[in-house]
């Protein structure tokens, strides 16, 4: 999945971010996270790991998806299968204690928030 050139000043990083990070503290310039819906139970307790290892000035850029159909002009309350596939989904999320709509449910900028993080940029778009 990783390209085959990199810059030399660049290498990846591969963990389980839901297990307490093995990195010391002031580790990274840059923390990368994206497409964790799903996957996280406590995004605080993420960002806070994120925070402990970025060094002072660092980055952290979390990005993610809410794994619902939304209509802006109320289309997708004629069409009953992704009513019921929204339906499912949100009971799925419940049942695991992790969140698919993590967008609409402002757990990323909650948790950076918490952790201990300043200018904090909130970028919403439509796909």
């Amino acid at each position: 999945m990783q390209p085959s050139w990199v810059p030399a000043n660049l290498k990846f990083e591969i963990d389980d971010a839901t297990l307490p990070w093995t990195w010391a503290d002031d580790s990274f310039n840059f923390v990368h996270m994206r497409l964790l819906s799903g996957a996280i139970a406590d995004w605080a307790a993420l960002f806070r790991q994120a925070y402990r290892c970025c060094k002072p000035g660092g980055w952290v850029q979390s990005g993610d998806v809410d794994a619902i159909f939304e209509s802006d002009d109320g289309t997708l309350d004629a069409n009953p299968v992704l009513v019921k596939w929204n339906e499912m989904y949100r009971e799925a999320s419940r049942k695991i204690s992790r969140s698919f709509t993590v967008v609409s449910d402002d757990l990323q900028s909650k948790g950076i928030e918490e952790a201990g993080f300043a200018d904090i940029t909130v970028v919403n778009l439509k796909v």
